[in-house]
């Protein structure tokens, strides 16, 4: 049985949220690729029906063998995509990601792989999140930023995929230099105003910390990997 386009983006969808620290549940998707709650419903009853995922404790999506064969595939073509589209054509990453949204359905895979080689075999997208079916890039152990501590100095691992979600976030971080290999400073937290502020390239910039959870960093000095700061008061397979 081929798959449609459109189960093809929910198992792409359910793929990219695992990348986050949440798990991935009807809601949250939902939230994700702007549809209704019955929609969402519906997709998943078939979806699990047709063997593409299962439903664990709390209702938590998770992909099977068959449904994550798909999912790395559809990831692997977007993420292509979207390298191709920002480093070849100089696309921002909002029109980037669009324009990968609508030609990824369409790339045989024999586009893909020479795709893959033209750009040099990547192995991450432009948001620094792997490629499936390329070489696994070095882990340095991220957390989110909204969980880091004012005074550390930080470098960008990887924006998740989850931020596409929002184009706003995503533009406000295109034009604020914040990618990875961006090199920041943790200034100030405010919980009791919900925001974090970091200093790139001598200017600061201050963003909402539901926007910072999105944004994942590592300390590039430490020899052990970064851990979560306290919080405390304020101070591939081939898809037909």
């Amino acid at each position: 049985m081929e798959t449609t386009p459109a189960i093809q983006d929910y198992l792409g969808a359910i793929y990219d949220l695992t990348g986050g620290d949440k798990p991935v549940i009807g809601a949250r998707l939902a939230r994700h690729m702007h549809v209704s709650a019955p929609s969402i419903t519906e997709a998943l009853r078939r979806m699990q029906r047709e063997g593409y995922i299962r439903l664990a404790g709390r209702k938590e999506i998770r992909l099977t063998a068959k449904g994550r064969g798909i999912a790395e595939t559809m990831a692997r073509r977007h993420r292509l995509l979207e390298r191709w589209l920002t480093d070849v054509l100089g696309l921002d990453w909002g029109r980037a990601h669009d324009e990968a949204h609508r030609l990824e359905h369409a790339l045989s895979p024999v586009v893909e792989e020479r795709l893959a080689q033209l750009l040099g075999m990547p192995t991450t997208c432009p948001h620094g999140n792997p490629i499936p079916g390329m070489a696994v890039p070095k882990n340095h152990h991220p957390v989110p930023l909204s969980q880091t501590a004012a005074g550390q100095e930080l470098m960008v691992e990887r924006i998740t995929e989850e931020a596409e979600a929002d184009r706003q976030l995503l533009h406000f971080l295109w034009e604020s230099g914040i990618r990875p290999g961006a090199r920041l400073a943790v200034s100030e937290i405010a919980p009791y105003a919900g925001t974090i502020s970091v200093v790139l390239e001598g200017r600061t910039v201050t963003m909402g910390l539901a926007a910072s959870g999105k944004i994942w960093v590592y300390d590039p000095s430490a020899l052990s990997p970064l851990r979560p700061a306290a919080r405390g008061p304020a101070a591939p397979r081939a898809v037909p």
